[in-house]
């Protein structure tokens, strides 16, 4: 195509000089007036080439996310984090409590607390229920926690396969749609009987189903935000102007994940405090209660559909790289165990979900049945621990533009965060905490968990190559579920109310995150080099033309993103 535009300067030079007619009585062509035409077909030459670079960029250009589809983005997950925040952990614990006998009294009564505190018979009922033992399946007790434990490992085990088996759908033909359509109604139909049956098994296929379906659509959400970022950073020759793009792209990609990561936290408080409400209700009346909160939340995250149909029809077609293009679907999801960056950042998330769930749980019901919390405390204890995302994660956003720091850099403030409030909690287990120490700290760990959950998904993204977004989502939504799985089983099942245990354990995996991105050699650009020809023109991992540490300046990409984003 470029020999086509361009033409050959030897080719033309001969062509002109035949062309030319002879002055009558001269045997000697103009020299002056050939060397002229000359400089005009080199100037349009240059000119053509120029016009065909652009044209090959334009081609290559996607378009940007518009308003409607990144406020979708940011709806779906106001309509799904409260799923592995709330629901799973909080509510169907609860619910699974009620199907069963009441709880032994405790020998020191149900108005005292182990450690001499006065509680509410109420409360105290309600904790010594979900940790009692009294369900008995093969000759073998479990209690409410711990069953919820069983029936969401079966649920990860369950969605495995069916990740695997949709992970070339997700990159390659139409169905993108569809999957993350079917993905949400499911979940939020199997919300939705909680309480038809007052018995405990019926709460397997409920949880199981819920957890499948939500790793499903997680992974479509997490994969869809690669495709909008795409628009950000388009393949170009010019070096000076993909180094712009990358800075673009790593400032745009915070952005959205963070502002998802408040709006879903907002979601999370929503629930929190319906929650509260409802156990209010009389005694009687509470395993009717619950089950609305397990309605209402299934009719949010239907509700979430709606992100389904602002995704660009011409966003669900990516052309996949040509290494992943020869490999078999059997073994395209695990296309990922290509870039050891990417394998490196999955154990970043599944560290990041362990720790900050087992600092949630185990300070839940450590406060619950260790401290006696009184009720409207646990209520500011959860909504500041929900809400305060929606104002730490915009201004650490501006922070990171500010200091120019990467997904890595980002990690890292939320694993000390982490060590900080599990190493304070380990140290003062002795102690009866005041209540403006728990809402202290429950602020710094919210805003660790926001932090680890949108720069862990943002890191991992920008390791994947385009067109293979899907392949690499799949695995960040498992690792994800399955940390915040082993955080929720640890603090709950097996040590529930030890919070020098549970919290000794949370540092230890916060300290092996730190020491994990310190030494493990990671970064985002470092990703993005390695991922080839989504970031860089060329598809190599060498010598790709990537943004490195400190070359931009805050100032030039900060009016850039303004100007970019809607």
């Amino acid at each position: 195509m470029a020999d086509l535009i361009t033409p050959d300067i030897e080719t033309v030079q001969e062509s002109t000089s035949k062309s030319r007619p002879a002055a009558k009585g001269d045997d000697t062509p103009d020299v002056q007036s050939t060397e002229t035409k000359m400089e005009m077909m080199k100037q349009q030459s240059k000119e053509a080439y120029k016009d065909h670079e652009n044209l090959r960029d334009d081609d290559d250009e996607e378009e940007k996310p518009g308003r409607v589809e990144v406020v979708g983005w940011y709806m779906y997950g106001f309509c799904t984090y409260f799923i592995h925040s709330v629901l799973i952990p909080i509510v169907f614990p609860l619910i699974i409590a009620q199907t069963v006998s009441s709880p032994p009294q405790p020998v020191q009564g149900w108005d005292m607390s182990p450690r001499g505190l006065v509680c509410r018979e109420k409360e105290s009922k309600l904790y010594h229920g979900l940790t009692d033992r009294s369900i008995t399946i093969s000759n073998h007790k479990y209690s409410p926690l711990e069953w919820t434990s069983i029936c969401w490992a079966i649920g990860l085990a369950v969605a495995a396969p069916i990740l695997g088996s949709i992970s070339f759908n997700l990159d390659h033909g139409n169905q993108q749609i569809l999957i993350a359509a079917a993905a949400t109604a499911t979940g939020a139909i199997f919300c939705l009987p909680a309480g038809f049956f007052k018995t405990v098994w019926i709460f397997l296929p409920y949880i199981t189903g819920i957890v499948a379906a939500l790793s499903v659509a997680t992974a479509c959400h997490t994969r869809h935000l690669g495709l909008m970022l795409r628009g950000f950073t388009t393949p170009t020759h010019h070096q000076q102007q993909q180094q712009r793009r990358i800075a673009i792209r790593t400032a745009v990609s915070g952005w959205f994940s963070l502002y998802a990561t408040a709006a879903g936290s907002v979601g999370s408080a929503i629930i929190s405090a319906f929650t509260y409400y409802m156990l209010r209700e009389p005694a009687d009346q509470e395993f009717i209660s619950l089950w609305i909160v397990s309605i209402f939340s299934g009719l949010i995250w239907f509700g979430g559909i709606a992100h389904v149909f602002t995704t660009k029809n011409d966003r669900t077609s990516p052309t996949p790289t040509n290494t992943a293009a020869s490999i078999s679907k059997p073994h395209y999801a695990f296309y990922i165990f290509h870039y050891p960056r990417a394998i490196g950042s999955l154990v970043g998330v599944f560290l990041s979900s362990f720790t900050t769930m087992s600092i949630f749980i185990g300070g839940v019901l450590f406060l619950v049945g260790q401290m006696c919390l009184k009720p409207v405390h646990l209520l500011y204890f959860w909504l500041v621990y929900f809400m305060f995302p929606l104002f730490s994660l915009p201004l650490l956003q501006a922070l990171q533009h500010r200091l120019k720091a990467d997904a890595v850099k980002m990690q890292l403030l939320g694993f000390l965060l982490s060590a900080a409030t599990s190493g304070a909690g380990f140290y003062f287990k002795d102690r009866n905490w005041k209540i403006s120490l728990v809402i202290f700290f429950a602020a710094v760990q919210s805003t660790s968990t926001g932090l680890l959950h949108a720069f862990g998904r943002v890191l991992l993204l920008d390791c994947s190559p385009p067109g293979n977004e899907g392949a690499f989502s799949i695995w960040f939504s498992w690792i994800k579920a399955l940390g915040t799985f082993a955080g929720f089983a640890v603090s709950s099942s097996l040590i529930p109310g030890k919070i020098g245990t549970s919290f000794g354990i949370a540092f230890c995996t916060a300290v092996a995150g730190i020491v994990t991105f310190i030494f493990g050699n990671f970064n985002d650009n470092g990703g993005a080099e390695a991922a080839g020809a989504g970031h860089v023109r060329g598809g190599s991992e060498k010598g790709s033309p990537v943004l490195m540490n400190g070359q931009d300046t805050g100032a030039e990409t900060e009016e850039r993103v303004l100007m970019e984003t809607p």
